[in-house]
């Protein structure tokens, strides 16, 4: 993907073409298919987005300063952009396709879910969880017969079990505010995917869950540069 030079890149075969994915870092993505460009959370802290694409859709999971980066989403949108938010990002862009957890809708022609991302265990000094129930969304994007969970800022929680035919899933380690590498790991076996990338993972040690996936058939663990 031109603009991208210096970021890892995969490259996963869809029956509607390949599926490039490029690792720009953090909790946050560049993928190409079909010649559209999607962004996730943009972040202004891990790219140079006036040399990165434009973007068909963008995706962004919650409010957080670090997914909601107002000035990396105006670098990155034109006015034929396509955002899919949540509706309390919504209210601070003051536009966008707004979905709540359990919502679908096609954007740039690709269906995209939207999944529940919360904390159960980890929490504020007061009480209250990093990423409440309801504020945020994971998204699941239907490219040919690939399926692609980015599962946002949330614990392992119930709802991914009910997720179906995942074939991909980015699911975050930072600690304290999402996933422990044991908590990653039974995340992983409740989606099923056959290729599980850490993300958004800080200081934690991504060997962790590779080891602690490492007997399990059909599940590969991919290391990349996204602390």
């Amino acid at each position: 993907m031109s603009g991208a030079k210096g970021f890892e890149r995969d490259v996963i075969p869809t029956s509607e073409g390949d599926l490039e994915i490029t690792f720009l870092g953090h909790g946050t993505l560049m993928m190409a298919f079909q010649n559209k460009c999607i962004h996730v959370d943009p972040y202004s802290s891990v790219a140079d987005y006036g040399a990165l694409p434009k973007a068909d859709l963008v995706l962004i999971t919650h409010e957080h300063g670090d997914h909601l980066d107002m000035d990396a989403l105006a670098q990155v949108t034109t006015e034929d952009t396509e955002v899919v938010l949540t509706p309390i990002c919504a209210q601070r862009t003051g536009g966008g396709k707004a979905l709540r957890n359990g919502e679908r809708t096609v954007a740039a022609g690709i269906p995209i879910e939207a999944a529940p991302a919360y904390n159960v265990q980890h929490k504020r000094p007061d009480g209250a969880p990093f990423h409440p129930p309801g504020a945020g969304n994971g998204y699941v994007l239907t490219l040919g017969d690939v399926r692609v969970y980015v599962a946002g800022d949330t614990e392992v929680i119930p709802e991914m079990g009910d997720l179906e035919d995942i074939d991909v899933a980015f699911l975050p380690m930072n600690l304290p505010y999402t996933m422990t590498p044991e908590m990653a790991a039974e995340a992983a076996r409740a989606v099923g995917a056959r290729i599980v990338y850490p993300y958004h993972f800080g200081n934690t040690d991504t060997s962790e869950l590779v080891d602690l996936l490492a007997g399990e058939p059909g599940i590969e663990v991919r290391i990349r540069n996204m602390a």
